[in-house]
């Protein structure tokens, strides 16, 4: 099935023509580990796992690669670290932070549904290809060495600018960036700067004498051709990365390589806001995915909830996530699950599913399809779709986790309540059930009756009304 995806860097919308079909290779930029994943670090993360699926099913599994770096270098890192861990060494501190914070990534992104891409690189594992890439930059003069720092020289590159629209004059003149007396031009940005006492160092490139460690921008654009190689298919990450951080990759590999593209498609998903405002902690607003999946606002949500709620909106667009929308989408999966057979599926993944992925990620194509097919009763095909997204199709993964945040429902005295109403139903006496149901919405309990579809036996499960 021909596969279509909007590229960022020619601005339409075309067919994707790998540069190997038995060698696809996605490179999307992974998280800077200090802290928890807030729900915008989860969206690419969904995003490009769903196209990762897509990609699998189209070329085949061991025909993709798809690689996803950890950033385990950074300012931020070394001020948590001095924060956590004031009695240790800072690179002690930094790799406590740092492997911890993996984990809690790992985890939360496991809850979303996303599988583990093909390779995780870390920062710190590459450092020897960084200081290649920044040596040839050297040599052929599109860097240079300036106070024991490394620095590119922009205007060596003359369509920079070219994947955010941006003209180099432009951008010089409402410049917002660092300013250095020893850069020769205001964007001029750095690939190697000298470590403060106490940071992680490591020998530096260029000659210079005192150890260093590297610039951000540097580090993916190594990681990628490690893994890749100087040209590759796709490229993804948040609208936010355009610029810079993917503009300079693009400016720094194409000049350290000396190709004419770095990947061929970059796709980008939107900005997500929270309630109709900007995430922030200012607002009181910054959501994490762990918060989300152990109690927000009183309630703990299924990471699948979380996983569809991101999907309704489609990639590119800006998302606002809500109460009213991540509700909706439990409700969904929950009526769905409760129709699915778990034991049963179709051969093979609806084609109009499959069409409307296929279509730059149209999700909320998908999502409609997969509507319809509830509604015509077409469970086996539902449940194909579902896994094939991502989803489990497994009421129990739902069903334990709204059971487990009852708060003032406890979950023994709901089931012995259920039993109770089972059996008067059983004893037809109606008035007693219809009583007990009462009990249980007065507890904020709702109750949904379904038959088993093995047995056709009446299955009683429930939730707790928000």
């Amino acid at each position: 099935m021909p596969i279509s995806l909007y590229n960022t860097l020619t601005r339409r919308k075309e067919a994707f023509e790998p540069l190997d079909p038995a060698h696809i290779r996605m490179y999307v930029c992974g998280p800077t580990v200090y802290d928890y994943a807030h729900i915008g670090n989860a969206r690419p993360v969904i995003v490009f796992d769903v196209l990762f699926r897509l990609l699998r099913q189209v070329y085949g599994p061991e025909h993709v690669t798809y690689v996803r770096n950890v950033t385990d270098v950074d300012d931020k890192i070394n001020a948590r670290a001095a924060q956590d861990f004031p009695d240790l060494k800072l690179n002690e501190a930094i790799r406590k932070v740092t492997e911890k914070t993996e984990a809690q990534f790992h985890d939360d992104m496991a809850a979303l549904g996303a599988l583990d891409p093909t390779v995780e690189p870390r920062a710190t594992e590459h450092i020897g290809e960084m200081r290649g890439m920044i040596d040839r930059l050297i040599a052929n003069g599109c860097a240079y060495v300036a106070e024991d720092h490394v620095l590119f020289h922009v205007s060596s590159m003359p369509d920079y600018g070219r994947l955010s629209g941006r003209r180099l004059d432009e951008m010089i003149a409402g410049a917002r960036v660092e300013v250095a007396p020893f850069k020769r031009d205001p964007m001029d940005f750095v690939l190697w700067k000298p470590s403060k006492p106490g940071e992680p160092s490591w020998p530096s490139p260029g000659g210079i004498e005192t150890e260093g460690r590297p610039g951000w921008h540097i580090e993916c654009s190594a990681m990628a051709a490690a893994h890749l190689g100087d040209v590759f298919d796709i490229h993804g990450g948040g609208i936010d990365l355009v610029f810079p951080h993917h503009e300079n990759e693009i400016a720094q590999s194409r000049c350290a390589h000396g190709t004419d593209v770095m990947a061929n498609v970059w796709m980008h998903n939107g900005f997500l806001q929270v309630e109709g405002e900007k995430m922030s902690k200012s607002l009181g607003n910054f959501v994490t995915v762990h918060d989300l999946l152990t109690g927000w606002q009183g309630y703990a949500w299924p990471g699948e909830a979380l996983r569809l709620n991101m999907l309704r909106t489609h990639y590119r667009q800006p998302l606002d996530w809500t109460v009213a929308s991540l509700d909706e989408a439990h409700k969904t999966l929950w009526d769905w699950y409760g129709d699915v057979d778990e034991s049963a599926a179709a051969p093979d993944v609806p084609s109009a599913v499959a069409e409307a992925l296929s279509d730059d990620l149209n999700t909320p194509k998908v999502i409609s399809e997969l509507h319809k097919l509830h509604r015509a009763g077409h469970f086996e095909e539902l449940r194909t779709a579902l896994v094939f997204l991502g989803f489990s199709g497994q009421r129990a993964k739902i069903e334990r986790v709204r059971q487990d945040s009852a708060g003032e429902a406890d979950a023994s005295e709901v089931n012995g309540l259920i039993a109770a109403r089972n059996a008067a139903r059983q004893a037809k006496d109606f008035k007693e059930a219809d009583r007990i149901r009462g009990e249980l919405e007065a507890m904020g309990v709702v109750l949904k009756d379904a038959k088993d579809p093995k047995t056709g036996e009446l299955v009683t499960t429930w939730e707790v009304a928000r």
